[in-house]
């Protein structure tokens, strides 16, 4: 596996703690509950080696990974209900291959716009993101 000791993708623990909490494996990646819940049940799932583009993996390797953010968009419609789900890949700071998965509910924060890649305006307690990861592994 290649990993980068500077990625929280790749290291979790305090690094992934500035953003994210790990939720579980999948097949070839991470699901990740990101901290910052304006949008209730936003994750990010990060593939499991430090590579930066999609072109750096196989077709294989690239089907795994999204057949994962499909596992992982199924559990939050069926854990969460959102109206719609937006999909974001970015990566020009981190270069870590992942995908946000925003649920976004209509007459709420942000819903007919994109969404901001950190409002930093709702953060819940260690409870609270207790309770919403079991949500998302029980719908896994």
């Amino acid at each position: 596996m290649i990993k980068d000791e500077n990625c929280g993708y790749c290291m979790r623990g305090e690094l992934l703690a500035k953003f994210g909490i790990y939720i579980c494996d999948l097949s070839v990646s991470t699901l990740i509950l990101f901290k910052e819940q304006s949008h209730p049940g936003r994750c990010i799932v990060a593939y499991k080696d430090h590579v930066s583009e999609i072109v750096n993996i196989s077709d294989e390797e690239r089907n795994a990974f999204f057949s994962d953010v499909n596992r992982a968009a199924k559990a939050i419609h069926k854990a969460f209900h959102p109206d719609k789900i937006n999909y974001g890949a970015y990566g020009d700071t981190g270069c870590h291959l992942h995908m946000h998965l925003v649920p976004k509910y209509k007459d709420e924060f942000e819903w007919g716009g994109v969404f901001a890649m950190n409002p930093d305006q709702r953060y819940l307690s260690d409870a609270e993101y207790e309770e919403m990861i079991e949500k998302i592994k029980a719908s896994l």
